[in-house]
């Protein structure tokens, strides 16, 4: 690996930390697969792990002090902390009553409107940003409201059904590499105009 590219990286730079991610992906994808469990790969693929890793650690980037450390340790670190959501996820959920789990995605409203958005509130924002929960929540539903129909139905099959991109692939007609790049470019885009 390129030191200049690591010294980037640990300078704050978002580019080169997407260079670094690219070029330390099967290395990543190893780390990955290591980690979960047999039951865990056949209810999320590796992939998926990955791409979500990439969108905490750009999110994060800001808030992180990566000085003194290594960055592929950082994002190994990342990584866990998604594999061990995934598995409460999809494991905790199968104690939970049908009931139970409708209420948690839904928040209690029968649309399954709120849900969504407080799912989504939680997964782009960061805590330290300084505006209150429900002005989070508002400009994010304002945001969502501005991308197309198909990318809010990934969105929300991903990040709400807890879909893997393989399965949102099949109910949107699109290949798993479509969506994987639908979905990053959404959250991206989320991002942004939040930022804004």
């Amino acid at each position: 690996m390129d030191s200049s590219l690591i010294e980037r990286v640990q300078a704050g730079d978002r580019d080169a930390l997407v260079m670094y991610i690219e070029a330390s992906k099967p290395q990543l994808l190893t780390f990955i697969r290591r980690s979960m469990s047999d039951a865990m790969r056949r209810k999320v693929e590796p992939e998926d792990i990955l791409q979500e890793v990439g969108v905490a650690a750009l999110q994060s980037l800001a808030d992180v002090q990566l000085a003194d450390r290594d960055p592929f340790r950082w994002l190994c670190q990342l990584s866990e902390r998604r594999i061990i959501d995934a598995h409460r996820r999809y494991f905790a959920a199968q104690k939970r009553s049908a009931e139970k789990e409708r209420d948690l995605y839904s928040g209690g409203d029968a649309s399954g409107q709120r849900g969504f958005i407080d799912v989504l509130a939680a997964s782009i924002t960061s805590p330290s940003q300084a505006f209150s929960r429900d002005q989070r929540e508002f400009r994010l539903l304002a945001a969502l409201e501005q991308l197309p129909v198909e990318h809010q139905s990934a969105i929300r099959l991903r990040y709400v059904e807890g879909l893997p991109s393989k399965e949102i692939a099949e109910q949107l007609g699109k290949s798993d590499g479509a969506v994987r790049v639908m979905l990053t470019r959404s959250l991206s885009k989320l991002q942004e105009m939040l930022d804004d």
